[in-house]
């Protein structure tokens, strides 16, 4: 006789996003203010190393402020720095490292952990708080374009392993998430640049007008203006959040639709061993995508043109030498794989409309690849 007992509850998620300057400004008590009430609360910093070579002060203004508010928090170590970039992703120590910092320091499931930095150290740091004591309470402060608009106000974190991007990880709500537009004044171009091109994601899968207003504010976003960034990253923000807040935010499905642009994206990042930064590759991703939807016949070539162009003019080149060859087509198979069950890949119907596929033709890859190679050429000629 076979006895089934069936389980079912159903758990609401909520975090703030905040936007705001200066956060460790001893006047500024946005931060303190997220800390669970009536308790002085233990708290760990880990820092990505470039953050804290351009503000040499950070370390001493999160010390000053922690008591100037040791009513809400206090500091049970020295932060603790890690590299930026995918290097602290692809070597275990790093993670480690944090795991055992929240045994050397005590720090518990009522602990927090802040990690300030990159979206591969928020990743990083996400993943290792997320599987000691089962979850410990985290702060995510972005600190780059790209993850103050994307991937630092989502709910994913991981390291890689196995030579393929974020293959362990889990999805863990973080307590907070707290964009300080002042990190973004001493990124360099490339990072500067790289985030829009999520921005570009999303407006093309989701909405014309914003695709629109970045092609209005492509020169100013180029020319490093502020305010036009700082648009571009809440607009952004909040349409990531709203479609994670949708059907599937822990991706139990096949689908990713805001994973345009990405397959390729992930194993050009592999293939240049991170030469390519992520922004830059989800820029070509985007690219052969919009390019393959322009040769099935789905969009016309004036629309290619006008993303094309918009790349182009953001600074994005359209092409790397990784891009030819076979490795390429492997990587829709590591997608599959990573989506788990049917091969699902997004595509355009229209500017501001995305339209999901369950195959590829690998001749039509190759002919959108031999196209971004000659635009990026004839770019390049001209400069």
């Amino acid at each position: 006789m076979n006895t089934i007992l069936k389980q079912r509850f159903s758990v609401s998620f909520e975090y703030p996003v905040c936007f705001s300057e200066d956060i460790f400004n001893q006047e500024n008590k946005l931060f303190a203010s997220l800390f669970e009430k009536g308790r002085k609360c233990k708290t760990f910093f880990i820092i990505d190393s470039g953050v804290a070579q351009h503000h040499k002060s950070l370390s001493d203004k999160i010390q000053q402020y922690s008591e100037a508010n040791s009513d809400s928090f206090f500091l049970c170590a020295d932060p603790l720095i890690v590299p930026g970039g995918e290097a602290c992703k692809n070597d275990a120590s790093f993670y480690q490292k944090v795991v055992e910092a929240t045994h050397i320091h005590g720090i518990d499931r009522h602990s927090y952990i802040v990690a300030i930095g990159g979206g591969a150290v928020l990743d990083m740091v996400g993943f290792a708080a997320a599987i000691s004591h089962r979850g410990i309470r985290l702060i995510r402060v972005p600190t780059t374009v790209l993850s103050q608009n994307d991937s630092g106000v989502g709910v994913k974190n991981s390291v890689n392993s196995f030579g393929k991007k974020n293959y362990l990880g889990t999805f863990t709500t973080p307590v907070a998430v707290i964009n300080d537009f002042n990190f973004l004044k001493t990124l360099d171009d490339r990072d500067w640049r790289g985030g829009i091109s999520e921005a570009i994601k999303v407006a093309l899968i989701k909405d014309l007008s914003f695709f629109e207003w970045l092609e209005q504010h492509a020169a100013q976003l180029a020319s490093r203006s502020l305010e036009p960034m700082k648009e571009q990253i809440m607009r952004c923000a909040q349409m990531h959040m709203d479609h994670i807040a949708g059907k599937d935010p822990f991706e139990m499905g096949s689908s990713r639709p805001l994973d345009f642009g990405h397959w390729a994206a992930h194993k050009l990042e592999h293939l240049s061993s991170y030469r390519v930064r992520h922004g830059e590759a989800v820029a070509i991703g985007i690219a052969l995508d919009s390019t393959y939807s322009y040769l099935k016949g789905w969009i016309a070539k004036e629309d290619l043109d006008r993303v094309i162009v918009l790349l182009q003019n953001l600074g994005f080149s359209l092409y790397e030498p990784e891009l030819s060859g076979e490795n390429l087509i492997k990587g829709l198979r590591e997608f599959q794989e990573h989506l788990g069950g049917q091969l699902t890949i997004m595509l355009l119907e229209r500017l501001g409309k995305g339209v999901e596929v369950h195959e590829m033709d690998h001749a039509m890859i190759e002919e959108a690849v031999k196209m971004l190679k000659d635009w990026n050429q004839e770019a390049i000629s001209k400069s």
